[in-house]
């Protein structure tokens, strides 16, 4: 459930409550006329079931409610109301599945900046990837998994592609290219530095790795996987389930890869790289692919429920 903040103006303000009230989803509405100063106008405040969030947020949109007013929305961690539960039951759909597109959207917008933590976590993650590569360590691969922020953007352009937010798509593009070629180039240098070290050496790399090699060699099952973990990622930030560990799984498919890249071209082994590099390319864009049309599948869905609950509501309302 969502907490809703709206700030209406008074000439507008009508229109929004009744919107609201007739929302099977909605409960605990209160309005306070004139009770918002900046911007001026009603403060109305409500609850909404997930499952009913996305149509009500897109019909205040419809009544223009952001250009002059303003929407918040929050989650609601706890609810004991008879009235909650009956609206729970009322709205079409399930709320673990409900896809509130505007969350998502401000959510994925926020992980698209090219900021120097995102910097940092991807080199570091790339670093430590490295590292388990020449080792044949999967465990130092696990860790390099939980440590890189890929996800944000990946998902972000998912959603930005569908929404046709070309600036978000940008954004998200440019943090990905600019996010591994750091991390890679980095990973060379890291690894010129541990060989001149004595810590590790070509040979480490050239010597049978039966625990790392499928991060460069690419084939059929490279897309399955990456197939298999944009569906997971985009559902697991759809329905607010796992985010976290979702994101391993999509590094699965990414930092390892790139990680291969730079200590291969570090020792010029240069068939290994493009490998590597291959692999890298196949799976981004096979979560993008994937992530793209569970999107799409999960939207065709929630209008084809919407349709149906405006249809089988008409002549009740006759």
């Amino acid at each position: 459930m969502l907490h809703l903040r709206v700030i209406a103006p008074a000439d507008r303000s009508a229109a929004v409550v009744d919107l609201l009230a007739g929302e099977a989803g909605v409960t605990h509405l209160a309005v306070l006329p004139g009770a918002a100063r900046q911007p001026q106008g009603d403060l109305i405040l409500c609850d909404v079931v997930r499952e009913s969030a996305d149509g009500v947020l897109h019909g205040l949109r419809q009544l223009g409610v952001e250009t002059s007013g303003g929407i918040a929305a929050d989650d609601v961690e706890l609810t004991i109301s008879a009235s909650a539960d009956q609206a729970a039951v009322e709205a079409p759909g399930s709320g673990a599945d409900a896809v509130v597109w505007d969350e998502i959207a401000a959510k994925t917008g926020e992980q698209t900046e090219l900021s120097g933590t995102y910097l940092v976590l991807i080199v570091v993650a790339t670093m430590i990837a490295g590292i388990g590569v020449l080792l044949d360590q999967p465990i130092l691969i696990v860790g390099a998994m939980v440590v890189g922020p890929e996800f944000g953007p990946l998902a972000a352009l998912c959603v930005a592609l569908l929404r046709r937010r070309f600036d978000v798509i940008g954004r998200s593009v440019l943090a990905l290219s600019v996010g591994f070629l750091a991390a890679m180039a980095v990973t060379v240098l890291s690894t010129w530095a541990l060989t001149a070290a004595d810590l590790v050496s070509r040979e480490m790399l050239l010597a049978p790795r039966p625990l790392t090699d499928f991060i460069w060699r690419p084939d059929a099952l490279s897309w399955v996987v990456g197939l298999l973990a944009g569906v997971a990622g985009m559902l697991s930030l759809t329905s607010k389930k796992s985010g976290s560990l979702v994101g391993v799984l999509i590094s699965v498919t990414t930092v390892p890869a790139a990680a291969n890249v730079a200590v291969a071209a570090a020792y010029g082994v240069w068939d290994e790289a493009a490998g590597s590099a291959l692999q890298l390319v196949i799976n981004v864009a096979a979560i993008v692919l994937a992530g793209l049309l569970t999107l799409l599948v999960q939207q065709a869905w929630w209008w084809n429920l919407a349709r149906r609950t405006r249809r089988a509501r008409r002549p009740a309302a006759g």
